[in-house]
């Protein structure tokens, strides 16, 4: 296992303030579940979770959430009758620290019991990459001081909550000397999840194991009396399954426990190391010079890995991943635009499973459009497993607990349609993947182009179409007419979408039959476009946010220092919207979306207008890695360094002090884009890909890997390289 720093996330002392964000930070997982980092043994005001891709339930304000599934990781060990715990005894040394490169998480812990009986203690565990359905912990014990009894306590708890709601009832359960099993249902979805365990002893000279089939609460145990210097491992070995993947979820956990008589861990840690290595050849960055940003960049990478769905194409990443309960599980425009990339750079076939995603949920989109009066596709702004609508309408004031406050992203936040296509196309047009744009992409990209088609209001007084009451990215402003983004993206959707059908029939016309497309409709795309209001001053070179923006009160950030928290907080919801402060930077992210509409004076202008005005340190983790491109197409390197690391300390210094409800996924698929198409500067072309390298004056070197129309491509970037080069194919 490696010991390199770099490849490592080290706690070396046990803080309870920082309990929940260290909970997220050694979140574990595989692509099918993910589970926090919290205790074996539990410890008070924790927030234990484990998220399976796909399991729903319904919930109150949130319409649905991702269920907190049973409990595998409950172990108990007790000393001479006492049992241990962080808060109770003595912690005379603590050391957690997880293994970017293999996804183990270990906790080493020298303890001495309120008798006075000293132990260590190592806990392990692991989600086998190569094994979804497989769990492995164990805990070796080994008394320092003198003989002790010793008993070790491992449990499914079949009775966890999703912060003090209940989603599980239990239906069958059993336990035999060496095993256990739960069956569980959701209580509104009725989505079964089977779990089972094996508990194994190794290096007790006698040890005597017993079952115990508690009501919802199956536990195994193990007892020996341990000898001064001599370890002893208990392994707890967990199957789960679904009924998502399984008829019968019940019967493949049974059959798994009857293959596992003997111990698993090693084999399985074999194939697992390998899945890894594996996984890193292709996703790895390498960053010479600078070590926080290279631990940071591997943190990411590996926290995207963990919740990638690579066996299921109905599912997606969501906003915080699988490692908290932020925003409930739902998918946001966070996945389409600054996760996918990554896959769809490095691992097209995840990538493949996060656009066909938005695929399986289309009939969820065109219900939303239907209810709205509009044709076509409207994509929900929170999606969950059907892609209905699920942002929440109302939620309790910030700072006011007896007020309510209206939630308008799910309503008028519309940009998401055209980010669902954007990143469709974008798939296409990297990996070459005709097979999916002839059954599934042409019929996303032509349904959301009917939307905006739909949408579009037109203007007599000003002879143009518009988009009227929405929200940009940019929240600190809502209820705004043409929001930039919005008429940008959208006006690319129908061009793009006009442009599929009328200049690549191969991909497009059978969906064009499927779904009835009509040659007036295509020229209701371009007529849209074409008169479609997009704000740009080419004197200046400025764009204007949304209309009326540049009336708003210039209130300079700098005069609200010294703060902790976001403008927002500080000035109020209407208090912000009233300046010209923004929450991220919409326009700056739209030029980096459609770069070849815009000059390196358009550039330059909105860089320097917007910068100082948006919100980057408390506002949006989304706002840094972005403006981290953009400062360098224009040379600004110490800006884009200094927005790179607040991107990069997002979770691992809980800058915004809310890691706590999981990993900011997509400020972490921003840091491998900041780092590859802005500081390494990648971009496609008509005909290929270029480099245009800007690297830190600290960087010694760049490398990285991604997949060009099915052929892998090495960068290495040495400091030397020449600015502004152009490299490629």
């Amino acid at each position: 296992m490696s010991s390199d720093p770099l490849w490592h996330v080290r706690e070396t002392e046990f803080d309870p303030a920082r309990l929940a964000s260290s909970e997220t930070i050694f979140t574990i997982g595989n692509g099918y579940l993910g589970t926090r980092g919290a205790f074996e043994e539990t410890y008070p005001g924790e927030t234990r979770a484990t998220f399976v891709h796909g399991v729903f339930d319904d919930a109150p304000v949130f319409f649905t959430e991702l269920v907190n599934a049973p409990d595998w990781l409950e172990l108990s060990v007790y000393v001479d009758g006492e049992e241990f715990g962080m808060q109770r005894g003595q912690v005379l040394s603590y050391l957690r620290e997880l293994d970017l490169r293999t996804g183990l998480l270990t906790r080493t812990v020298h303890w001495r019991s309120p008798q006075g009986c000293t132990v260590e203690l190592k806990f392990e565990r692991f989600a086998s990459l190569a094994d979804p359905h497989l769990l492995c912990l164990r805990v070796t014990v080994t008394a320092l001081d003198a003989a002790a009894p010793i008993e070790v306590r491992a449990g499914i708890d079949g009775c966890p909550d999703n912060l003090g709601l209940a989603h599980w009832e239990t239906l069958d359960q059993e336990a035999g000397e060496h095993w256990a099993w739960l069956m569980s249902r959701t209580r509104t979805s009725g989505i079964r999840l089977a779990m089972g365990m094996r508990l194994h002893v190794e290096g007790a000279v006698e040890a005597h194991q017993s079952g115990c089939s508690a009501r919802r609460h199956p536990t195994l145990s193990a007892r020996w009396t341990a000898r001064s210097g001599q370890p002893v491992t208990v392994e707890k070995d967990v199957y789960v399954y679904t009924s998502r993947e399984e008829a019968d979820p019940a019967a493949a956990v049974r059959r798994r426990l009857e293959e596992s008589s003997a111990p698993v861990w090693t084999s399985a840690w074999n194939s697992h190391a390998s899945r890894w290595e594996q996984e890193w050849r292709v996703s790895d960055v390498v960053v010479e010079g600078d070590d926080e940003a290279q631990l940071a960049l591997r943190f990411s990478i590996y926290h995207l890995l963990i919740a990638a769905p690579r066996h299921d194409e109905r599912v997606s990443i969501g906003a915080r991943t699988l490692s908290g309960y932020g925003y409930r599980g739902h998918v946001f425009w966070d996945t389409d635009t600054f996760i996918l990339p990554f896959f769809t750079y490095t691992q097209p076939a995840i990538a493949r499973n996060l656009v066909s995603y938005r695929w399986h949920t289309l009939d969820g989109a065109r219900r939303k459009a239907r209810r709205n009066g509009y044709a076509g596709a409207q994509y929900a702004w929170e999606s969950a497993d059907t892609g209905d609508e699920v942002t929440p309408t109302w939620v309790i004031h910030p700072s006011e607990p007896t007020e309510l406050v209206r939630i308008w992203t799910g309503d008028i936040e519309i940009h998401i349609t055209a980010d669902v296509a954007y990143g469709v196309w974008q798939y296409w047009r990297l990996s070459g993947d005709d097979e999916f744009m002839q059954e599934r992409g042409a019929d996303i990209l032509i349904e959301t182009a009917r939307f905006w088609a739909s949408r579009a209001e037109w203007d007599a007084k000003h002879n143009r179409y518009q988009f009227r009451d929405v929200i940009g990215p940019d929240e600190y402003h809502d209820h705004v007419h043409n929001s930039a983004f919005t008429n940008y993206m959208a006006r690319w959707n129908l061009r793009t979408a006009a442009e599929l059908v009328a200049q690549h029939p191969e991909v497009s016309a059978a969906a064009a039959r499927r779904l009835g497309l009509s040659a007036n409709e295509r020229k209701r795309w371009e007529e849209v476009s074409a008169k479609l209001y997009c704000p740009y001053d080419a004197t200046t070179g400025l764009i204007e946010q949304f209309e009326g923006y540049f009336n708003l009160k210039d209130v300079p950030l700098a005069d609200l220092e010294p703060r902790t928290q976001s403008a927002q907080s500080l000035l109020g919801i209407e208090g912000v919207a009233q300046t010209q402060i923004i929450k991220q930077p919409d326009v700056l992210m739209m030029m980096h979306l459609l770069p070849e509409q815009f000059s390196e004076r358009d550039l330059r202008a909105n860089y320097d207008y917007y910068t100082p005005r948006t919100d980057l340190t408390y506002g949006s983790s989304l706002g840094p890695a972005i403006q981290t491109i953009i400062a360098c197409e224009v040379g600004d390197m110490e800006g884009a360094y200094e927005n790179f690391m607040r991107a990069a300390r997002a979770d691992l210094k809980d800058v915004r002090g809310n890691a706590g409800d999981g990993i900011h996924g997509a400020s972490a698929g921003g840091l491998w884009q900041a780092a590859v198409f802005g500081f390494a500067g990648l971009r496609l072309t008509p005909t290929g890909w270029v480099l245009r390298p800007r690297l830190p004056g600290h960087w010694r070197r760049l490398r990285f890997n991604f997949v060009y129309r099915g052929q892998p491509v090495s960068v290495d970037l040495p400091a030397q390289v020449e600015v502004d080069s152009e490299v490629g194919t």
